[in-house]
């Protein structure tokens, strides 16, 4: 136990440390900096669903009888579902099209720059908190189960917090202060991940918890990042994208089914 544990930090730990690439993704050329989100985006979408269809949902049926695994994909896509629209709402993902500029909401202007920024760092602190427990949950599994989840967060990880940084310092902050906040929020998935080790260590309540985030993991690919890859309207750019999607789906595949040998 105490291995995984160890596993488990270090994991949350390098992908908190993710939320230190908006000042390098700045510095960036804007063509760029459009071509490492395409790839990114395009292979977070197969990495997540991967990992969720290959991994999660399958461990959630070893764990739980399958009529209740189930019920916890679905109760885990609905919740994120409900998490997006709430929080997210006024939180923005905060994608760069064109470059550096950012596209936000009529919500966000309503709420104005302030009450936006901080709105900004409580559903990202949320999100990270969330993903350091399925991250906590996939290592108590096992080491290979929780190296694929982590995988999965860190590419869905990279572009959003490109975004996330550039909504703060949108917001007013200055670069310095908006990289200390979004680091700070990226601190929350060590509390996720330390909480599942105290609170959900029972093999029924971990069938609940992985359960959840398979389907937490499967509407965030198929809800958000997919939706993204479709405004691409060039065909060989929907290839490129098809084709990385499919080698991040393989790739997991691949390291799941290795690594539990």
């Amino acid at each position: 136990m105490w291995e995984n544990f160890t596993y488990t930090l270090a994991a949350v730990v390098v992908v908190s440390l993710l939320s230190l690439v908006g000042v390098f993704a700045l510095s960036l050329k804007e063509r760029l900096l459009d071509a490492i989100l395409f790839y990114l985006v395009s292979f977070a979408g197969g990495a997540i669903l991967g990992a969720a269809f290959f991994d999660l949902i399958p461990e959630a049926v070893e764990l739980a009888e399958v009529e209740f695994a189930i019920v916890y994909v679905a109760l885990g896509f609905v919740a994120f579902y409900l998490l997006e629209r709430s929080i997210y709402s006024y939180h923005g993902h905060g994608h760069f099209h064109n470059g550096a500029r950012v596209e936000i909401s009529e919500a966000d202007k309503r709420a104005g720059i302030k009450s936006f920024t901080y709105l900004n760092l409580v559903g990202d602190g949320v999100h990270n908190l969330i993903d350091g427990m399925v991250i906590g949950a996939s290592f108590i599994l096992s080491i290979p189960t929780g190296l694929a989840a982590t995988l999965a967060v860190a590419f869905h990880e990279l572009p959003q917090e490109i975004g996330d940084f550039a909504i703060l310092v949108y917001g007013g902050l200055k670069r310095i202060t908006a990289l200390a906040m979004n680091s700070l929020t990226a601190l929350t998935a060590v509390a996720g991940a330390v909480s599942v080790y105290l609170l959900f260590s029972s093999y029924q309540s971990l069938g609940f918890l992985v359960g959840f985030a398979g389907g937490g993991f499967t509407y965030i690919s198929a809800a958000e990042l997919i939706p993204e890859l479709r405004t691409e309207r060039g065909l060989i750019k929907s290839i490129a994208q098809f084709a990385l999607f499919i080698l991040a789906m393989l790739m997991i595949w691949v390291l799941v089914t290795s690594l539990h040998e």
